[in-house]
């Protein structure tokens, strides 16, 4: 059974940093896609950031030049460096992946909190 782990959410102050990191098992397959949603209190969820297997990568544009995704092939994890964070940054973040016959598949998610 896929599943996809993440870790790294927390509390940090305005204008800190994190990394955030998703672990994908019970598969060998490499994804096509792997990436990241966040969805905050009383919003729909949207887009941060994802990763195609060949390392193109997308960002919303909330969060262009602050967070970068990144992937490691091998380990079949993606990781979302998130600098320079603001109260607004303020969600849970969920890791997403998906591959041409086996599907999407969604972490359970992680908190990330911003405030002083």
């Amino acid at each position: 059974q896929v599943r996809l782990v993440e870790s790294g959410g927390g509390l940090v102050q305005p204008g800190g940093s994190l990394r955030l990191s998703c672990a994908a098992s019970g598969t060998s397959f490499r994804f096509n896609v792997m990436g990241w949603y966040r969805q905050a209190p009383g919003k729909e969820r949207d887009l941060v950031a994802t990763i195609t297997s060949g390392s193109t990568t997308n960002y919303a544009d909330a969060v262009k030049g602050r967070f970068t995704i990144s992937r490691d092939n091998a380990k079949n994890t993606v990781y979302l460096q998130m600098n320079s964070l603001k109260a607004e940054d303020t969600a849970v973040y969920s890791c997403y992946a998906y591959g041409p016959g086996l599907g999407n598949y969604w972490g359970q998610g992680t908190q990330v909190t911003v405030s002083s």
